[in-house]
């Protein structure tokens, strides 16, 4: 349960937020009727209650707005949900949650999510991933961008610092670039990734995100 993310640019706001609505109460409906994967029966309450509706009971979510969080570090887990309590990171499907989180043992719901086994990516256009690859290993010497795997490794896995981006949806991955780059979103360590993503253009943006979503 780390954040539903704000829109990316290339799509309208408004018209997502239906289907936010319709696709959180499907997963709700799944999380009553079937028992969850990953060994949910003794996942943290509010993972069964209020997370898995959008990032699914095993973090392996559907919609490609709300992130995949299994197998996401558990450091980076429980520091995303604390500043979402504190206010430092902001949205407004995550306000919602905010209530059921005041009561949660964030250190357990981080741990179970971070012991999910991640599903595998897909990459939707090759081309646009081979563009991301170069970016992703070696980055842009001209603008200054720096190579992606320098910090999340070349694999995408990540380590206790830097979160695990491999498989994460394109769709989700471009919004919080995005938002790093206009400072909307500004809970980074040493403002890292906003100087990163700073020094993106939109096109590097959109095929590093395909590439990390195959990773």
């Amino acid at each position: 349960m780390v954040t539903v993310p704000q829109a990316p640019t290339l799509v309208r706001r408004g018209a997502q937020r239906p289907w936010h609505a319709a696709i959180a109460g499907a997963w709700a409906a799944i999380v009553v009727l079937v028992p969850a994967p990953g060994g949910a029966a003794e996942a943290p309450e509010v993972v069964q209650t209020v997370c898995a509706a959008s990032h699914g009971p095993d973090g392996n979510s559907v919609a490609p707005t709300f992130p995949r969080l299994a197998g996401l570090q558990a450091e980076y887990l429980e520091k995303q949900m604390r500043e979402f309590l504190s206010g430092k990171r902001r949205n407004e499907i995550m306000d919602a949650s905010l209530p059921a989180l005041k009561t949660a043992d964030l250190t357990a719901v981080a741990a179970y999510y971070a012991s999910q086994k991640p599903a595998a990516g897909a990459v939707a256009d090759a081309k646009l991933a081979a563009a991301g690859k170069a970016i992703f290993d070696d980055g842009n010497t001209t603008s200054g961008v720096p190579a992606c795997s320098g910090c999340h490794l070349p694999t995408g896995a990540g380590n206790e610092r830097y979160p695990r981006l491999a498989g994460q949806h394109a769709v989700y991955t471009v919004a919080q670039v995005q938002a790093f780059k206009t400072g909307s979103r500004s809970n980074d360590k040493a403002r890292v990734m906003r100087a990163v993503a700073a020094r993106m253009s939109d096109d590097e943006i959109a095929a590093v995100a395909e590439y990390i979503a195959g990773l």
